[in-house]
């Protein structure tokens, strides 16, 4: 629910808080002013984000605060700004960072993100983990003119690369076909773009079971068993429903998948959910010693979304001098979500966002 005020949150942790970082943001912005007395967020914001000195923790906070900008319906003067600030930490070193950002501008919903992520996507020098994202983002969007240039990238020599652009090119393909208005769809209670739509359910409701099987079968397109992925994710929210914890461990059975875009998309879903039941599943895809940093990525930040269960921060802890920089990297934003769990703010971002179901929601990778 987004507030008639927006205001700063006063209990983020000393080191991590905007405030101290030396951020200045207005206390309140009040979107019913008047232009020529409203504060402008963005410039710090966007300084906030591009600032390689700044703590990594705190630029995530920024960039989820320019997401709420972004993501604005109808937009007003802040939002291509926004859009303008999340692109330009596209040249950051961080790969966390950077897939970061084309996760957040496929989520706004807004079609000046294209040229953005259609750059990244190009770009061979870039992380693949990057290029993936920008793939998603672009399927997301369900942006009908990088049809060609997703399927050029279907032959991509990065398989997570071809991957994505698989299922972005299905996304969109149901999109703009007839069988987005005639396929009945559950309600979810996420507010996330996914990467492709729950099983539809107008002749046949699937069971769990019937969903753990198209998710495992490699036969599928990938689309389809994303699609099956995310049934089983809406069957398992709220958490105390009876079909919650056979769902989870459903899900978990996908950490067994040969594709690791597919393992890590696992790993997203289980942030989202923030489910206990599947803390064990976390905890061993997190320790895999050969795991793709990807997955173990995804793993770490979902963690971070059940920071307020015993023992999980103690956990995290133990990797936050991983050999890998990404693990690394996510381990402290994961702590910084742990934080925000267990102090009971409302929201993770300096800026509350509309339709917010947690703080893992709003992180992608």
């Amino acid at each position: 629910m987004a507030p008639t005020a927006i205001n700063l949150p006063n209990n983020l942790s000393e080191d991590l808080s905007l405030q101290q970082a030396g951020i200045k943001l207005p206390t309140q912005i009040n979107p019913t002013e008047s232009e020529s007395t409203e504060t402008d967020p963005i410039p710090p914001l966007r300084a906030a984000l591009t600032s390689e000195t700044t703590p990594l923790a705190v630029r995530f906070r920024a960039l989820f605060s320019l997401k709420y900008h972004a993501s604005l319906k109808p937009p007003d003067r802040t939002t291509l700004p926004a859009i303008e600030a999340i692109a330009a930490a596209f040249p950051s070193p961080s790969a966390l960072l950077k897939h970061e950002l084309a996760y957040c501008l496929g989520q706004s919903g807004n079609s000046a993100a294209v040229p953005h992520l259609q750059s990244v996507l190009k770009d061979q020098k870039e992380d693949g983990m990057c290029r993936h994202e920008a793939a998603e983002a672009l399927g997301a969007l369900c942006d009908e003119g990088s049809l060609p240039l997703l399927r050029e990238y279907c032959h991509d020599e990065a398989e997570v690369v071809r991957e994505t652009c698989e299922i972005a090119v299905g996304r969109i393909e149901w999109a703009i076909s007839g069988k987005r208005k005639t396929e009945r769809l559950r309600d979810s209670d996420f507010a996330s773009i996914d990467p492709a739509p729950p099983l539809a359910q107008n002749t046949h409701r699937y069971s769990i079971p019937e969903m753990q099987q198209k998710l495992l079968d490699n036969k599928l397109p990938l689309f389809e068993r994303y699609r099956a992925m995310f049934a089983l994710r809406d069957l398992a929210s709220p958490p105390d429903l009876p079909t919650a914890v056979p769902a989870v461990h459903a899900l978990a059975s996908g950490f067994s998948d040969p594709s690791a875009l597919f393992r890590h998309e696992v790993a997203f879903v289980f942030g989202q959910l923030s489910h206990p039941a599947s803390i064990p599943s976390l905890v061993e895809v997190l320790g895999r010693p050969h795991e793709a940093p990807m997955v173990r990525h995804e793993a770490a930040e979902a963690l971070g979304s059940l920071g307020e269960e015993d023992g999980v921060e103690e956990i995290l802890k133990r990797y936050l001098n991983d050999e890998e920089q990404i693990v690394r990297d996510s381990v402290i934003v994961a702590l910084d979500m742990a934080e925000f769990e267990r102090s009971g703010q409302m929201e993770y971002a300096a800026i509350p966002e509309e339709n917010s179901f947690s703080p893992m929601a709003r992180v992608k990778g």
